[in-house]
């Protein structure tokens, strides 16, 4: 049975943090540049990202999550049925992502110092803004050889390695806190109570030909499902699996 796995945050912090995640893989993949068009992708995102960076102090944030989850392993020490050494090597990891973020630069602020990009950040913003009338130092950056364009990706990505470390670390504990678990969703509708939970996971059979409305926040979430089809709300059960994580 093919299924479809659906994500959603309950809180604003952990929706800005999946939302940097899909752009941080956008870039990793589009880094490449495999085909011609790569490069809208690649640019795209560090632009995006350097919109977030500007919003939102995602360095002090992301360091405060990640020692609240530090705190958390570290109660578990010494307690009988808890795996030690696994418990260690995890503290250990947890300690040097920590590390790292705290020691690293303002997140972008080597990007938006960057003579070239800072040259083509506002241009690539406009519908169709990227054709080389508008940016004629892109077009030349991208007849470059390959191995030119693809060290200056690298070098653009090491500045966001602190960050991505992190990030990654943070959202694959909050994800492990949640088990899958069978749920009915009558006539489409599905709502429980949640305690201080950051992300609802969901895996729905694609057979069912219907997809997630999501509300709610830490608390408390509503789940509405979609006919994809016909866009209304669908009538009949709906036998998917969730988790819920802290």
């Amino acid at each position: 049975m093919t299924t479809n796995r659906f994500e959603h945050p309950l809180n604003e912090k952990t929706r800005i943090y999946l939302r940097v995640e899909s752009l941080l893989r956008q870039l990793q993949h589009s880094s490449s540049f495999s085909d011609s068009h790569q490069y809208q992708i690649f640019f795209k995102s560090i632009f995006d990202l350097l919109e977030i960076f500007e919003q939102m102090q995602l360095k002090s944030e992301l360091a405060k999550d990640l020692e609240k989850q530090r705190q958390t392993y570290r109660s578990w020490l010494n307690i009988d049925d808890v795996d030690q050494e696994m418990l260690g090597n995890l503290l250990r990891d947890i300690d040097v992502v920590h590390k790292e973020l705290m020691m690293a630069e303002r997140f972008g602020q080597s990007l938006r110092e960057d003579r070239f990009l800072s040259a083509i950040r506002q241009r690539f913003g406009l519908p169709g803004g990227s054709c080389c009338f508008d940016l004629p130092s892109l077009h030349y950056w991208l007849h470059l050889p390959l191995e030119k364009r693809m060290h200056d990706a690298e070098k653009w990505l090491g500045n966001l390695k602190p960050l991505m470390n992190a990030l990654s670390m943070w959202l694959k504990l909050t994800r492990e806190t949640g088990r899958m678990k069978p749920q009915i969703a009558r006539s489409g509708f599905y709502q429980s109570d949640a305690e201080e939970a950051n992300i609802l996971r969901l895996t729905i059979p694609m057979e069912c030909g219907v997809y997630p409305m999501i509300s709610g926040h830490k608390n408390r979430f509503a789940i509405k499902f979609i006919a994809f089809e016909s866009g209304q709300a669908y009538p009949n059960d709906v036998e998917f699996e969730l988790a819920v994580c802290n």
